[in-house]
């Protein structure tokens, strides 16, 4: 053992009660920390750090898991210590957390009011840099069928083109949609823009037989319904 090393602890010099991967079997993962997870993701530290502390470090350095989310792997692996076979680890752990969570809050669930919408897509939406376009798929009942991603674009433009809007909504059969889409500056007022992508869409939708129920736009906590603003009869 290097003199860097000497007197510091490993997680397996824990007693087996406090490690993390066995407090997990014995009392469940909603027993452990965020940094206990990601410790348990990572396995394995530094000659200087543990697997916690590393763990402890990158959600310091991000800003929690939200920012552990946002980033990208290559700014992961950048920091020492994870390199890019733990970054890509992290990383494939958060997305099958995002759409195992996605698979939850669509099933089943019956949109009767702008807010029930809103509640799907403000989780993500209201931290994403980037204007992302999203479509609520709905049935004959309001019974949400998928969410979908229409465009991703600049940091204050989605750039959707029309013939994609509907794209997955043909596909899936879909009778309704409710569009959304985020305003990365957390204010939700529409834009010129937006009203007028807006009735676009309702024009586009009457076309094809899938009603546009709604525009929902996506602010830090808030949001706007062009529905309730009267701009969608």
């Amino acid at each position: 053992m290097s003199e860097e090393t000497k007197g510091r602890w490993r997680l397996k010099d824990l007693p087996p009660e406090i490690r993390p991967r066995e407090r997990l079997a014995r009392d469940g993962e909603k027993s452990l920390s965020d940094a206990e997870l990601i410790a348990i993701i990572l396995r394995t530290g530094t000659q200087s750090e543990t697997a916690l502390e590393l763990a402890q470090k990158l959600l310091y350095q991000f800003g929690g898991l939200q920012g552990l989310y946002q980033c990208s792997i290559s700014e992961l692996a950048s920091v020492k210590g994870v390199g890019m076979v733990k970054a890509c680890q992290i990383k494939a752990a958060m997305e099958i957390g995002r759409r195992t969570f996605e698979i939850a809050r669509s099933e089943k669930i019956v949109i009767r009011s702008p807010a029930d919408a809103a509640k799907i897509v403000m989780p993500e939406m209201r931290y994403l840099d980037r204007e992302h376009l999203k479509g609520i798929l709905l049935n004959s009942k309001n019974m949400v069928i998928d969410l979908v991603t229409v465009s991703v674009g600049t940091l204050n433009a989605s750039l959707a083109h029309l013939r994609e809007c509907f794209k997955e909504a043909i596909r899936q059969s879909a009778a309704a949609i409710i569009f959304a889409h985020n305003h990365p500056s957390g204010d939700p007022s529409p834009s010129p823009e937006d009203i007028s992508l807006t009735k676009q869409l309702v024009e586009a939708g009457k076309l094809l037989g899938i009603e546009v129920l709604d525009r929902l736009i996506i602010g830090d906590g808030v949001f706007v319904s062009l529905k309730e603003r009267g701009l969608i009869s």
